[in-house]
């Protein structure tokens, strides 16, 4: 067993017993547009595999978290939400930003070039994390 699952099995029976709502977690992932136009031109599925890698990479990194815990216990229900960043300078000054408000996130690095694809959080509460990616668009 995880450790913080008995945590999180607690904090769910509080929250039914009292008729609240169980906490809505979401992954939020930050992936570069301009490596799908040109010069770069990398095809949609290249894309995708950058933003898989590094949503992976998040749960795998903070799987012992009661979040990512609780997120993975329903996958039927998880939700995660795709925003662009315009290049890779904009997506290292968000992960700086994000290290310096502790804010846990993995920074995809396409190996063997060492650049900076994707950004993924772990699971958060939206109200959490909302206001540190405000500035970001849904990828288009």
């Amino acid at each position: 067993m995880h450790r913080g699952v008995g945590q999180v099995l607690v904090l769910g029976r509080k929250m039914a017993a009292s008729g609240a709502e169980p906490q809505i977690l979401v992954q939020y992932l930050v992936l570069r547009k301009d490596l799908s136009q040109a010069p770069f031109s990398w095809p949609a599925g290249a894309l995708v595999a950058q933003a898989c890698h590094a949503a992976t990479a998040a749960l795998h990194t903070h799987r012992d978290h009661p979040h990512t815990i609780a997120y993975l216990r329903e996958l039927g229900r998880m939700r995660k939400v795709v925003l662009e960043a315009p290049d890779e300078t904009t997506l290292k000054e968000l992960a700086e930003t994000l290290q310096q408000k502790d804010i846990e996130h993995v920074l995809w690095l396409e190996q063997p070039e060492n650049i900076a694809t994707c950004l993924a959080l772990r699971p958060y509460p939206k109200d959490e994390v909302s206001q540190y990616l405000k500035k970001f668009r849904l990828f288009k």
